[in-house]
């Protein structure tokens, strides 16, 4: 039986680790084969190993998702060496700087800015010409559900995640007669490296973040992932502009 993205190339930024290391890893099961892309070389290059192990077809590309010229040529290096574009997954992230909105300087919101909003939108600027000439393709942009709602003492990350749906949004409406889908992922807490850092660095975080989960318990990278497949697969075809809560309900709370 053939996998949901059998066939198909993607492109998966921040996917050394984390959630983007799940979708690549799930990407490539489902049949697609993958550019692997992050700014950490080495992490990288081992989750494209795993993938060749498991009989997928992977490859690895180094990417400041901050650096216009990379990601200029994440997107060429990829249609290079599969022929097209058909998926994107635009992940990496940062959590930022904390603190009440007056404590926070104006380099680290325009740092976590760069990260998490401004890349999205220069993937989305060289990802989109692609997909356009192809007349087909699907771009998963990874948001949070703090794109959703207010989260005091992460001012930077909320309003950046803000952006990212406001892009979504619009990036599907412009393209919604060219066959290009966009949409996004809103994870709730996920149980990834960048957020174990955050909570081993204040255990008042940790404390704030699990009380708040009607679960009980963090998402896996792996829950995550599976909404991206389905996202980019076929079986969405009708699904564009959606801002997907993959949360167990906890913005529902």
């Amino acid at each position: 039986m053939a996998g949901l993205l059998e066939g198909k190339s993607g492109l998966i930024t921040g996917s050394a680790s984390g959630i983007g290391r799940a979708t690549a890893l799930a990407f490539a099961r489902e049949g697609a084969s993958v550019t692997v892309a992050d700014i950490i070389d080495d992490a990288g290059k081992k989750v494209v190993g795993e993938i060749e192990s498991a009989g997928g077809r992977a490859r690895f590309v180094h990417l400041d998702v901050t650096s216009e010229s990379d990601v200029e040529n994440a997107v060429r290096s990829t249609v290079d060496a599969f022929g097209r574009l058909d998926c994107a997954v635009n992940n990496a992230g940062t959590t930022g700087a904390g603190g009440m909105i007056q404590q926070i300087s104006l380099e680290d919101w325009r740092k976590t800015m760069s990260i998490n909003l401004e890349s999205v939108f220069l993937c989305l600027k060289y990802e989109l010409p692609v997909m356009q000439e192809q007349k087909c393709g699907a771009i998963v942009n990874v948001a949070s559900g703090a794109g959703l709602i207010a989260v005091p003492g992460l001012s930077p990350y909320c309003a950046s995640k803000h952006g990212v749906l406001g892009l979504t949004k619009t990036a599907a409406v412009e393209n919604a007669r060219c066959g290009v889908r966009v949409n996004a992922i809103c994870p709730g807490s996920t149980d990834t490296p960048m957020l174990r850092a955050a909570m081993d660095a204040s255990p008042v975080m940790e404390k704030m973040i699990m009380s708040s989960l009607p679960s009980g318990r963090l998402g896996t990278p792996d829950e995550i992932a599976e909404a991206a497949v389905w996202l980019c697969s076929d079986r969405a075809a009708y699904v564009s502009g959606e801002s997907m809560l993959v949360d167990a309900a906890a913005v529902a709370r």
